[in-house]
């Protein structure tokens, strides 16, 4: 099997992979380059398609403070979040979002060249970036693109996938095997520190904004090399995905920043209905706005609610919304006449790897950063725009990292990763699975029993459900192509979601439970850790 050596190999092209890479190869010490996979082309990812913005506690901004950012993501966190986490990501903003514009990422401005800061839900100042108006993320990811492919230290492999990572008897990450679907061959690749930066789950679920290739692959990998897995029942459901009809399953987000500019929710009466449900209304937290749509729908039958942008005036609402007005323009809605109907979709993951500010995770030499891991920052409910800066925050500071470690590749492979590199030297059946139907019927599993609103005869027949899948899918290790190791990684990453939501015996923000509608006075931590009998432990 070919083989292949990096000082450091990062796994995902989004805001927090890209930018690694940058501020890696920054450093001097990397006899052997830094390498970008990714599984389609470079750039490709969640952050590409963040609209709103990146929350930016800016020292020119007088308005705003470190003190102010910490309380709103704290609150909207429902007590969840880690104070200490969400002061050093707050305090680095200044720097590394100066730092962004530096690289080349252009953000909006004035017609005297001053940052245009907007408003969005659960904050209490205007501290949001964009670029693009409303297109935040595909501003961050090209322009961080551009400077990944000028940076000669880099190289970029596309259309390949990590699919097991190589752990040592000592428990330390030595590298990983690499799928290539352009040739269907694998690869191993040593490294002494590989970063997971593969983004989130939204593909779990039948309605989702996020784009196909989030299926939370980095999320399967680390979980089954035996690292700690946080906060998995916390799936964020954006309140505002466009839905033209309950049979498409497509959900293009409508930014939370539309509200923030003062479009108001109306039910299928024209009443607005959010006063019932917030003191806050429209600028609520995203579970609360969620779950009150979710229950005017119910209440109504109706597969949508609408969201009436109409009062905001014509030309600020097409400047500032221009990607949302064109896609609603595709669909016959002129949003300056016409309500947007709307609807919940599984939007962000705020679990996921065990990780602290830098990326480092319970397994020596494995490291996490963007959606993938869980820093503690988002606690039970993330807030409005505070993805794309601990993407970026949590790259700075792993780089900052290791430019103090011995980034020469690992030397000595033990017994134990031989063997796993046999696996997938073999030869499997050529077997096929219609992984189409079955990805569809699990993401059918998911939003119908781990959904909005949770029970535990609900958790337990989704559970139980996806046994079966498991139990049919013969192909827990290596596999033939694309589709089959993210279908994989897919039933991995449901049985974690699915036992941490069972476990969790009470509603704080994105977890609601209809059988513990009540918030724990202790706010802990989950944690999952794969054993022979699998470890669910609070802490």
């Amino acid at each position: 099997m070919k083989y292949s050596e990096y000082s450091a190999v990062i796994i995902g092209s989004g805001a927090a992979g890209l930018y690694a890479a940058l501020k890696i190869s920054e450093h001097s010490n990397l006899p052997d380059g830094v390498l970008i996979i990714t599984k389609s082309a470079l750039g490709e990812s969640n952050s590409k398609y963040a609209q709103g913005g990146i929350v930016a506690v800016l020292h020119q901004n007088r308005d705003d403070n470190v003190e102010l950012h910490v309380k709103d993501t704290q609150k909207a966190g429902a007590g969840l979040s880690d104070i200490e986490t969400v002061e050093a990501i707050s305090q680095a903003s200044d720097e590394v979002v100066n730092d962004l514009i530096k690289t080349g990422v252009k953000f909006d401005r004035n017609e005297n060249g001053e940052l245009l800061f907007t408003l969005e839900a659960a904050h209490s100042i205007r501290r949001i970036l964009h670029s693009g108006g409303d297109a935040t993320g595909k501003g961050i990811v090209e322009g961080l693109r551009n400077a990944v492919l000028e940076d000669k230290n880099i190289t970029v492999m596309e259309n390949s996938m990590a699919v097991e990572l190589l752990i040592s008897r000592e428990k330390e990450c030595k590298g990983a095997i690499v799928f290539n679907e352009l040739t269907g061959e694998h690869e191993v690749i040593y490294t002494s520190a590989l970063i997971l930066a593969t983004g989130g789950v939204g593909q779990l679920y039948k309605f989702t904004t996020n784009p196909d290739g989030a299926t939370g692959d980095g999320i399967a990998l680390a979980y089954e090399a035996g690292a700690a897995i946080q906060d998995m029942e916390f799936i964020q459901f954006h309140p505002t995905a466009l839905a033209i009809s309950p049979e498409s399953k497509e959900r293009f987000l409508i930014s939370e920043a539309v509200r923030g500019e003062g479009a108001k929710l109306i039910n299928k009466e024209g009443e607005q209905f959010m006063s019932r449900y917030s003191d806050k209304r429209e600028l609520a937290p995203r579970d609360v706005v969620t779950r009150a749509i979710y229950s005017e729908m119910k209440k109504e039958h109706s597969s949508n609610v609408f969201l009436d942008a109409s009062i905001i005036n014509p030309l600020k609402l097409m400047n500032r919304f221009p990607t949302i007005s064109a896609k609603c323009k595709t669909k016959g809605i002129d949003i300056s006449q016409k309500p947007i109907p709307v609807a919940p979709a599984a939007h962000y993951t705020m679990g996921g790897i065990k990780a602290d500010v830098s990326g480092k995770t319970s397994i020596k030499g494995l490291y996490a950063i963007g959606e993938a891991a869980s820093t503690g920052l988002h606690g039970a409910n993330r807030l409005a725009s505070n993805s794309l800066l601990e993407c970026v925050v949590c790259a700075y500071e792993l780089a900052d990292y290791l430019s103090f470690a011995n980034l020469e590749t690992p030397k000595k492979i033990d017994e134990g990763i031989k063997k796993m590199i046999d696996v997938y030297s073999r030869s499997i059946s050529g077997r096929e699975y219609d992984i189409q139907a079955l990805k569809s019927e699990l993401k059918s599993i998911m939003w119908n029993n781990v959904g909005i609103v949770r029970d535990e005869a609900s958790l337990i027949h989704a559970k139980k459900e996806v046994e079966k899948l498991k139990d049919s899918f013969k192909r827990m290790h290596k596999c033939l192509n694309r589709d089959e190791y993210e279908y994989r990684n897919m039933l991995i990453v449901a049985s974690i979601v699915i036992e941490s939501a069972l476990e969790r015996k009470e509603s704080r923000g994105a977890h609601a439970r209809s059988d513990y509608r009540e918030t724990n006075l202790e706010a802990r931590h989950s944690n999952i850790i794969k054993t022979e009998e699998k470890e669910l432990i609070y802490a």
